[in-house]
């Protein structure tokens, strides 16, 4: 999913990102006509879930910072009524080295047998080798947006789901060690990356698990983000790619969720999809462009988190998952 890209196209997606406005602010909120079956996503609430990732540092795995954080997140889904999983397993990195990884599992109303699932990575990449300052390659970097702000809009989402009761029951993953793979990675599905999720494919805690669909979140806090239908998720989900943008242009977010094919992207959602799992991901991302502008760079930080893409993310997850209706 994340492989090399030249800084060239770096600065294609820089002055790209430069010639595009922001978003107007009638894509910012919902349409006045629209009545929604959701409570309000509160953007505020999402980017203080947002800070309080980065104040633990970068979270590489086997880092105090990374430790620190992982206890935070449980504390945080279990507060909201959340029943929490942590799913830990033994693996190692590309580099050789060895890691306790942890995948952290909170489930709202588990009674309910029809259920979605919203996933994330929490995990930071240990180096910004996509900066373009050379010298910086080594550094880590805060990983506000490729990590903390999906995991952020998960928490907001579940503080609204023990406040408004949905038809279905919800399931929230945590993925862990998905940002440390091989730059250059040639294998078949890149298989560096994603650790967490392929862990979790192989040794699924709950056996037989069939939620009526999955989507991944990825990079959904930068500014004057568009979210492309990219080739795994149309491949294998295709209904659920149509019910998420239908539903985030109806609400009022066709800048955000537009209506573009991309092209092929191994992210969380391409293991999840291995599991039989129809599984859609919600990336910053176009053909055009590459990812998100800060992308593994010292600039993905807290001051480049907009909270109007939160919002734009937290309210279409919300509105699908209460325009579910349950089957007999």
């Amino acid at each position: 999913m994340k492989k090399y890209l030249p800084l060239a196209l770096i600065a294609l997606a820089v002055l790209s990102a430069c010639n595009n406005n922001k978003p107007s602010s009638t894509s910012d909120q919902p349409a006045q006509e629209v009545k929604l079956l959701s409570p309000d996503f509160n953007a505020d609430s999402a980017f203080a879930y947002t800070k309080a990732q980065v104040d633990f540092g970068p979270r590489i795995p086997s880092t105090k910072a990374h430790a620190d954080c992982a206890a935070y997140l449980v504390k945080q889904f279990k507060s909201f009524g959340g029943q929490v999983f942590v799913q830990e397993g033994a693996t190692k990195t590309y580099d050789g080295k060895s890691h306790q990884l942890k995948n952290i599992i909170a489930a709202f109303y588990p009674e309910k047998k029809q259920r979605v699932l919203i996933t994330a990575h929490w995990d930071a990449r240990p180096f910004s080798d996509q900066d373009p300052d050379a010298n910086m390659h080594d550094k880590p970097f805060d990983a506000a947006n490729d990590g903390a702000s999906g995991v952020a809009v998960m928490l907001e989402m579940a503080r609204q789901l023990q406040q408004k009761q949905p038809n279905v029951g919800v399931d929230f993953i945590l993925w862990d060690i998905e940002d440390y793979g091989k730059a250059n990675d040639e294998s078949v599905n890149e298989t560096t990356w994603c650790l967490g999720s392929q862990y979790w494919v192989k040794n699924q805690p709950v056996k037989g698990y069939k939620p009526l669909y999955a989507i991944n979140l990825d990079m959904v806090g930068g500014s004057n983000a568009q979210f492309t239908q990219d080739e795994v998720s149309r491949k294998y989900a295709p209904q659920i790619v149509k019910k998420v943008w239908d539903i985030g242009n109806e609400i009022g977010y066709s800048a955000y969720f537009v209506n573009v094919p991309s092209g092929n992207l191994i992210d969380d959602h391409f293991w999840v999809n291995q599991a039989g799992i129809p599984c859609i991901d919600v990336i910053h991302y176009s053909d055009a462009a590459g990812f998100y502008m800060n992308w593994h760079t010292q600039l993905d930080n807290l001051n480049n988190i907009d909270k109007n893409t939160l919002k734009a993310v937290g309210q279409t997850m919300l509105e699908t998952i209460y325009r579910e209706q349950p089957v007999s």
